[in-house]
């Protein structure tokens, strides 16, 4: 009760100032002298916007400089210098902008303040003007998007036939990755449909393909060597997000995405050059999936391509993982699939089963 009448006091004394501002204008229009007063609060106004204007400026460029390490991450893949580069140029392109135009917009408010005596000049058009900030930015904002597009056109272009093929499927609240299998090296087809508990990716093991693929913990990839990832979404939408390796694409249900690039830099690497031992490369969601969103993490090794290989033979498939699964092979390719996924005699050629 008490703060409804201290609401109702200070909406009251609101009221009676308004009051009285408006009785002390009236007052001044009846005397004639509303129109010749001019208060020197205009002027110290006018100050301020300056005094604004310098101490914003500084304290931008202040923070730019001294803590541009704490905002600027060191790049791992080659497609990442070219778009670290074509962010910079963009930011140098509007930064200058945005520093003119508001250096003019605060000093104009300070020279232009009102002065007794002084009129405003009648200026409706100038067509060279008009022109000139027509035509300049459309130039210069054009130059930015066809290089950028042609940046982007790369990342998503056809890979390579040696590169390093990996799908990452994001969920309700994880990631999912799977590897094509040492001895086709080729991923296996996939059905929605097919997805259960266990079978999160929904593998076909119709597809011959699939027996010996294998689902780690955690992505690995090879360094000096082309990947490209095959991104899609179990239920809603995600995002896939490797900040080192500039890698950002969106994982959409229904609509599978990829992102092509090359690692140039080992973990250890990174280590080395952080001057941190702990150091690890990580993916992230960055679309906000729902209440686990935060819990989307996975950690990225980097390795040599000696030390990549080593680690692709010495997985488990994910049918050797699953047994109970070979009941959903077909029967005349059962024993194909045992030796593919590394099942009993894994000593037998895959050649004497053909």
């Amino acid at each position: 009760m008490f703060e409804v009448i201290i609401a109702i006091g200070v909406l009251l004394l609101l009221i009676i100032l308004f009051t009285l501002f408006r009785i002390s204008t009236l007052v001044n229009v009846v005397k004639g002298t509303d129109k010749k007063w001019v208060s020197t609060s205009n002027k110290v106004n006018a100050a301020l916007m300056m005094l604004f204007m310098i101490g914003s400026f500084g304290l931008f460029f202040w923070y730019s400089w001294t803590y541009f390490d704490d905002y600027t991450l060191a790049i791992a893949s080659e497609h990442g210098v070219l778009t670290d580069q074509l962010f910079w140029i963009t930011t140098a392109v509007t930064g200058v902008v945005f520093v003119a135009t508001n250096v003019l917009l605060f000093y104009f408010s300070y020279k232009y303040q009102y002065k007794k005596g002084e009129r405003a000049k009648f200026y409706p058009d100038n067509t060279k003007l008009e022109l000139l900030w027509t035509v300049v930015p459309a130039i210069v904002l054009s130059i930015l998007v066809f290089t950028g597009l042609k940046a982007w056109n790369d990342i998503t272009s056809e890979a390579s036939e040696d590169a390093e093929v990996i799908e990452i499927m994001g969920y309700q609240f994880g990631w999912g990755v799977r590897y094509p299998g040492v001895k086709d090296d080729q991923l296996g087809n996939y059905d929605y449909m097919l997805i259960d508990a266990v079978n999160q990716f929904g593998m076909d093991l119709t597809d011959e393909n699939s027996y010996d693929d294998f689902m780690p913990n955690e992505l690995h990839l090879p360094v000096g060597k082309e990947v490209l990832l095959k991104i899609r979404a179990r239920d809603v939408l995600h995002s896939v997000f490797i900040p080192h390796l500039r890698v950002k694409m969106d994982a959409v249900p229904g609509m599978p995405t990829h992102f092509k690039f090359t690692p140039t830099k080992t973990t250890e690497e990174m280590r080395s050059e952080l001057g941190d031992p702990e150091f690890e490369y990580f993916i992230s969601c960055t679309e906000v999936c729902g209440r686990g969103h935060f819990s989307m993490k996975l950690s990225v090794v980097i390795h040599t391509q000696e030390e990549y290989e080593a680690w692709k033979a010495e997985q488990p498939t994910w049918l050797k993982l699953n047994e109970d699964y070979l009941e959903q092979v077909p029967a005349d390719k059962r024993e194909l699939a045992k030796i593919k996924a590394g099942i009993g005699n894994e000593e037998e050629e895959l050649e004497a089963s053909l």
